[in-house]
């Protein structure tokens, strides 16, 4: 049995592919390198650079490795670009994703795991969002997810195709051992922007909105440390191995953090005191948004390890200093 990580040079599917060679299984990487990096692809992992939306590679590769699981990662995930940028979006994460899940029906792949994300409950309507909870997202980024699990879900009861849709809330930190991380220099995830404004490579960090309706008046997120999201993602094949029916589950913690809750913990964890200054509110983006995770916890089994903010912090420090050398 092989496992298709698609983007899997990318920041969560870098963490998959060695989480996976750790457990013993094979793994064939898919990636067309838009951003992610060769370099972060474990070592001796067959690797193509290729399109998931490419039909006749993807065949190819499930027939030449005989795959029979695909876990899918490959995506655009940047809420304000996918405003600026909605047909792009809807193309990469949407089309693509059909032509995708198409293949792997065609090819008897008899496995698939879904990376979806929080945002496809945009505001929610309650706090924490539990998964039967309304879906209407509040951007594009969101609705090319939701588009995704819908298709998903229908080609799975018409074609037999068993599967789990994971909800990611925040990702953050990086592989405790320090073999790969969030590389990409551009990314705008508030741990990994505050962490290079620590390390002096960022000259500030911008706060965007401090008018909402929270307690600081900033957004609160559900963060989770990466490598307890691809531990779910291990325990949610075992469970589609074991005969499990498809299921839709929320990724995170079940309690959330400020911005400026983050920011004082990096500045606490890092011992710098960098700038930070308001900004206007950025489109999509919802006040609050906390999972409630309890359904992964009883039906997987899943245990997470790292829930403490400090600890997502200190690898994601960690992470860029190594980052800063390799660059060096």
């Amino acid at each position: 049995m092989t496992v298709l990580v698609t983007g899997g040079a990318g920041y969560i599917g870098s963490h998959m592919v060695y989480a996976l060679l750790d457990a013993g299984e094979r793994v064939v990487v898919l990636d067309n390198l838009a951003t992610g990096f060769d370099w972060a692809v474990a070592q001796g992992t067959p690797f193509v650079v290729g399109d998931v939306g490419d039909q006749p590679l993807v065949n190819a590769l499930i027939a030449e490795h005989r795959i029979d699981a695909i876990i899918h990662f490959a995506a655009s995930v940047v809420v304000p670009d996918s405003v600026r940028d909605p047909l792009g979006y809807y193309l990469n994460n949407a089309v693509k994703s059909r032509a995708l899940i198409e293949a792997a029906v065609e090819g008897a792949v008899r496995h698939f795991i879904f990376s979806s994300t929080a945002a496809v409950y945009g505001n929610p309507e309650r706090v924490p969002a539990r998964e039967d909870d309304a879906t209407v997202p509040t951007s594009p980024y969101g609705s090319s997810k939701l588009m995704t699990e819908i298709m998903l879900r229908d080609a799975g009861r018409a074609h037999s195709l068993p599967h789990v849709i994971l909800r990611y809330f925040n990702v953050a930190g990086a592989d405790p051992r320090g073999r790969t991380g969030q590389s990409s220099q551009d990314a705008t995830h508030l741990i990994k922007v505050a962490t290079r404004a620590a390390l002096g490579l960022r000259a500030k960090v911008d706060v965007f909105g401090a008018d909402y309706p929270t307690p600081d008046g900033t957004c609160i997120r559900d963060y989770i440390h990466v490598s307890d999201l691809v531990q779910a993602h291990c325990d949610a094949l075992a469970y589609l191995r074991a005969g499990g029916d498809s299921l839709t589950l929320n990724c995170g913690y079940g309690r959330g953090f400020s911005v400026l809750e983050v920011i004082d913990t990096v500045k606490r964890v890092s011992g710098v005191d960098f700038t930070v200054e308001l900004a206007p509110r950025r489109l999509g983006d919802p006040a609050r948004v906390v999972a409630a995770p309890d359904r992964a916890r009883s039906v997987l089994k899943w245990q997470p390890h790292f829930e403490d903010l400090g600890t997502i912090v200190s690898h994601a420090l960690a992470w860029e200093r190594k980052l800063l050398l390799r660059v060096r």
